[in-house]
């Protein structure tokens, strides 16, 4: 069963540990005059996580549906929460709208340039593009300006069923990972290039207070360094090529 946590004011992680995967997969609902789901989670997982929403808001007041790249459990069960939620839009980049979203929905998306922002209520939300980080040319994530959440998507990615928030070290279980992934079919799968140091000083000169992660714990503290730390862990990982 998916597990509920509400790691912000108003922001709910809603959790499913697959062990076939070894993977916590973290869907994040948004609480407000407008809610927003960020990542709907694989097609498998649809129910367990349409019945977790249901307990904090009614499925047709959803508004907003938003992710960070075109990948299953970022958006796999999209079309399925547009039919549960007839009135949501779908928030995106302009890329993902162009290449894969549009297509997929059967309808335009909303697409966002770098930088560009909205309104839930209370909640303000900035969209700042990421291409290639964590993945993809389309990626992206969502600043909550008003209380300082970084909706970060495959950042921070962790291994095993762990606490739904920490003040610990992330960056050092994420480098493990990382370093387990290198040895196996996943290998290179955060591409290194000179824009990465770049997106992630992007994302600390935010200076989030919470880190809403995808794959693993979310993360109360020094935010800024741990996107700091992070930069390192991936160039030292995937950086250095011979």
């Amino acid at each position: 069963m998916a597990a509920i946590t509400e790691i912000a004011p108003n922001i709910y992680r809603i959790s499913i540990f697959a062990q076939w995967a070894n993977l916590q997969f973290n869907h994040f609902l948004i609480k407000d005059d407008e809610p927003l789901l960020f990542h709907t989670g694989l097609r498998r997982m649809h129910a367990e996580i349409r019945e977790a929403v249901a307990t904090l808001i009614p499925l047709s007041e959803l508004r907003h549906i938003s992710f960070s790249h075109f990948e299953s459990d970022e958006c796999g069960s999209l079309n399925e929460w547009l039919a549960a939620s007839p009135k949501a839009d779908v928030i995106c980049s302009q890329v993902g709208g162009l290449v894969c979203v549009n297509d997929f929905i059967g309808r335009e998306a909303r697409t966002l340039a770098d930088g560009e922002t909205f309104a839930t209520g209370k909640y303000r939300f900035r969209y700042c593009r990421t291409p290639h980080l964590p993945h993809g040319w389309d990626a992206g994530v969502l600043f909550e300006e008003t209380q300082k959440t970084l909706l970060c998507s495959d950042l921070f990615h962790q291994l095993g069923d762990v606490e739904p928030i920490t003040s610990d070290d992330i960056v050092g279980r994420s480098h493990q990972a990382m370093k387990e992934y290198q040895a196996g079919i996943l290998a290179d799968y955060v591409p290194y290039t000179p824009l990465t140091a770049q997106n992630l000083k992007k994302l600390a000169d935010l200076k989030p207070k919470t880190l809403a992660v995808m794959h693993g714990s979310s993360f109360t503290g020094d935010c800024a360094r741990a996107l700091d730390d992070l930069n390192v862990a991936l160039r030292e990982t995937f950086g250095h090529r011979k």
